[in-house]
């Protein structure tokens, strides 16, 4: 059998797909998003997937208004709750931890047979600071994912996919 090294990157409908499956409700997906920045004022959540070794293989970054209207559908929060969140540009703690869980969940698109697992290893909050070795790939082009997310009766944010 052989092993491929690089896992697999997930088309736009493979997101749409698990988010759809994940918040129970209808998800837009457009393709050419921007690039997710973590500088940015409102900065990102970051979640980092690293293979068993411990070698970072992708990286997932969602702006602020992803992180909450992903977390609050997932959790069942109200929307007047994460579009405030968005407008204070302070992603709510539930709303965070929610969005973590999604970031968590987003490790099985880069599962595959013939490839290492990866898992979800850290997740970084908005306006944290990302590691220096993590950095660098942010606004790297390599195989990534940039895409605009709409959640049906939240709003919409951008979504940022690499794999490394």
């Amino acid at each position: 059998m052989n092993v491929r090294t690089e896992n697999p990157l997930p088309t736009a409908k493979d997101v749409r797909d698990l988010f759809e499956g994940l918040l129970g409700r209808e998800v837009v997906v457009h393709t050419g998003g921007i690039m997710v920045d973590p500088s940015e004022p409102a900065g990102a959540l970051v979640g980092t997937y690293v293979d068993p070794f411990l070698k970072l293989k992708a990286i997932c970054l969602f702006d602020l208004a992803l992180a909450a209207y992903a977390g609050g559908a997932i959790g069942l929060i109200p929307a007047p709750v994460a579009k405030e969140s968005v407008e204070s540009d302070m992603l709510d703690p539930a709303l965070e931890e929610n969005a973590r869980e999604v970031l968590n969940v987003l490790a099985s698109l880069m599962n595959a047979e013939d490839v290492p697992h990866v898992k979800l290893d850290r997740a970084y909050s908005p306006r944290e600071d990302v590691p220096a070795d993590v950095a660098p790939w942010v606004k790297s082009y390599v195989r990534r994912q940039d895409l605009t997310i709409e959640v049906a009766g939240y709003g919409k944010g951008c979504f940022s996919l690499l794999v490394l």
